[in-house]
Order: C-alpha cells, then structure tokens, then sequence
C-alpha cells in the first residue's frame, strides 16, 4: 500500500497542476492505523472528548464506518473546535484548530504521503 502511495507523491512533485479527482480507493484500514499510531500521544482531545489513546482502543468500532463513509463519498469533514494561541512575543493571537482523533489521523498520514485532504 504504502508504495503506491509513494508513487503518487512522486507524480504529484513531478507534475505540479495535475488533479487527482479521488484518492478514496487508497485509504484503508492500516492506512487509518498507521496515521493513528504516528499522532503524539499528547494530543489534545477533539470536540468529541476523544484522545488518541482512547481512538487506538476503539479503534475496530469506528474504523470500517469511516472507510465505508469515504468510499461512498458521504464523508463529512471532521467538526473543529478553533482556540485562539498567543504568538510568542506579539499581543495578537492566531487560531488553531483542533480536529476529532480518528479524523485527524486520517489527515494525517494521508498528508504525510500525499499532501492531500480526503
């Protein structure tokens, strides 16, 4: 999996404006788990109050819904909760948003690789 992965990511740096109208078909189970396993564990909750270490164990009862709801293109972009954070040294602030776990760790492997939203 992780090699076809790559040789998207080498025909996305080798070829700027082409579109990739879905990658859908790449995102499965390990590929959730792995993008799961690679978040710090001392990463905030998402607006849901789920933590990583709570996603990981429940991770066999929210997985295959997700997936199915990515092949079916009925997935939601995950609900963000925006905090504002102090720039060091300046009086203004900038957001920050903070995603759902399992969601996050979809985005998050898949940007590793890709550098693309699903």
């Amino acid at each position: 999996m992780e090699t076809k992965l790559e040789g998207i990511t080498a025909k996305a740096l080798k070829e700027p404006n082409l579109v990739f109208t879905s990658l859908a078909h790449h995102v499965t189970k390990s590929l959730l788990w792995d993008g799961l396993k690679h978040m710090n564990k001392n990463t905030a909750s998402g607006v849901d109050g789920i933590n990583v270490d709570t996603a990981e164990k429940d991770f066999n009862l929210w997985a295959d819904e997700m997936i199915t709801s990515i092949y079916r293109r009925s997935y939601k972009p995950p609900t963000v909760r925006r905090v504002w954070i102090p720039k060091p040294g300046k009086i203004r602030e900038k957001p920050h948003r903070s995603p759902l776990c399992c969601r996050s760790s979809t985005t998050k492997k898949c940007s590793n690789s890709t550098k693309c939203n699903i």
